[in-house]
């Protein structure tokens, strides 16, 4: 796939270094929800030319906001206070700057603004038109909540107004990369480079950045960079993120560490989403010395609202052999609430603690996967578990833990019973040991070569002459030999 690409690049002409696509296929990869800093969220705002706002107009933005909010559940409430306080602030106004910031406002309630959105379009005919902020401003609300279509009519509606700046195609393209179209966000760049009154901003390609490290096209990603730099572009620090994002997405460490020394020679300072991207970074590669380093500078904001990486750097010191990761990862599991449970995590707790002998931590976990009904159904964590009972002779808590995962489906297998027989016989348990025959077959799983040597060995430790004798003849009638004769492998 990479060779056909390239094979498109040296295509290209000179000065256009960005390649044209008729067909990106998204790339198959789990993303986590800090994919980079040019979120959903981060629309809000991102395309509009920034006015100096006063103290005054956001006063009073602020004022109409919690009137609006305060109405939201009533839509004829909202266009009540709209037409009674809105439109004199408004007019007041007159480059959109008003409404811009009202709707910057209201980004924490999406679908509020665009209730207000729709409202300031119907009083197009009788009021001040709109400006191409306020149409940007709606098109990053559209595609905050998932409306493309409005997104477009939107977009298509400036256009007709013959409003066609950066700004409204930079807020089309970022609905579109936040939404997974990124054939429609290639398409609408090829739209934009041909446009006579508009050119691409430092925005527009670094949408394009986010796009094709999103898709973990890197070649693609790192020649949309290249363009900026041949164009003359002064790439920002939402440029360097998005290039770090698209990095640690395809798991590149290298291209990491280059770009963060990269980032220290051009004096680009990291921000807070920086940090965040090298903390995950760092904690897939199994960096531990730099992810902890990254976690002290971001702390209190990762132990607040980043559970996802703190469950991504507990994976990393349970993948880690150093000799304290036991209770990193319990200091850092007291920071999850119990409403973040993951099931796989769980899982990965319990093989940790199986590997580690300890036991009781073990088995709380194992009591928190049968409270969320957790099925278990890899043989390797169920064997690490039957193998700590065992080397913990904990055959009582083996006992109960093969009842319990009979019960919840989890994957059992013969030696899950071959255990609690050996640790029976051990103590001279010898009824018990029996039992579990029965528990063998009611589970579907018939008596073995192994089975009878475990019988037999326990028979002939605590001297059960006449048993022996029974094993030695099942034995010999199913075919496994006299174990008087073959000692056991």
């Amino acid at each position: 796939m990479r060779r056909v690409w390239k094979s498109d690049l040296t295509r290209t002409k000179p000065k256009t270094l960005i390649p044209v696509f008729p067909n990106i296929t998204r790339a198959t990869h789990t993303r986590t929800p800090l994919q980079g800093p040019l979120n959903i969220a981060s629309l809000i705002g991102l395309f509009a030319d920034k006015h100096p706002e006063s103290e005054e107009l956001r006063g009073k933005a602020s004022l109409l906001r919690d009137e609006l909010v305060g109405s939201s559940d009533d839509a004829g409430k909202v266009v009540r206070v709209l037409e009674e306080k809105g439109e004199t602030f408004f007019r007041t106004y007159s480059n959109g700057s008003a409404f811009v910031e009202l709707l910057k406002q209201l980004s924490s309630w999406p679908s509020l603004a665009l209730q207000v959105l729709n409202w300031r379009r119907k009083q197009t005919d009788n009021s001040i038109p709109m400006t191409s902020e306020e149409y940007a401003k709606g098109i990053s609300f559209a595609g905050r909540t998932k409306n493309i279509d409005l997104a477009v009519q939107l977009f298509t509606e400036a256009a007709n107004k013959h409003i066609k700046t950066a700004s409204t195609y930079n807020a089309l393209m970022g609905a579109y990369m936040c939404n997974g179209y990124a054939e429609k966000c290639q398409a609408l760049f090829r739209d934009l480079k041909s446009a006579a009154s508009c050119s691409p901003t430092i925005v527009t390609y670094n949408i394009l950045i986010s796009v094709f490290g999103r898709l973990m096209l890197i070649d693609h990603m790192e020649a949309t960079f290249r363009e900026i730099q041949h164009l003359d572009l002064s790439p920002n620090l939402s440029t360097y993120n998005n290039l770090l994002a698209g990095y640690v997405t395809g798991w590149m460490w290298n291209k990491v560490e280059d770009l963060i020394r990269m980032m220290k020679e051009n004096n680009v300072q990291p921000d807070i989403n920086t940090h965040l991207l090298m903390l995950r970074g760092y904690a897939h590669s199994g960096n531990l010395q730099k992810m902890e380093e990254t976690y002290d500078k971001v702390k209190c904001h990762v132990n607040d609202t980043e559970i996802p990486l703190i469950r991504a750097m507990i994976c990393a010191y349970c993948r880690s052999s150093i000799t304290d990761r036991i209770q990193k990862i319990s200091a850092l599991m007291k920071l999850i609430p119990e409403n973040e449970y993951r099931p796989w995590l769980n899982v990965l707790l319990i093989k940790l603690y199986a590997q580690e002998d300890w036991v009781e931590e073990m088995d709380n976990s194992i009591n928190e996967a049968f409270e969320h009904r957790t099925c278990v159904t890899t043989i390797r964590v169920m064997r690490s578990i039957i193998a700590t009972y065992f080397r913990c002779n904990a055959v009582d808590r083996l006992a109960s833990f093969v009842k319990r995962a009979e019960r919840g489906g989890w994957h059992l297998c013969r030696s899950l019973y071959h255990c609690k027989m050996v640790m029976y016989a051990s103590q001279k348990r010898l009824e018990e040991m029996e039992s579990v025959l029965n528990e063998m077959e009611d589970s579907n799983f018939c008596r073995t070569k192994k089975t009878f040597w475990i019988l037999y060995k326990a028979y002939s430790t605590w001297d059960q002459r006449h048993k022996v004798e029974q094993v030695r003849g099942l034995m010999c009638k199913n075919g496994y030999g006299d174990p008087c004769d073959v000692l056991p492998s």
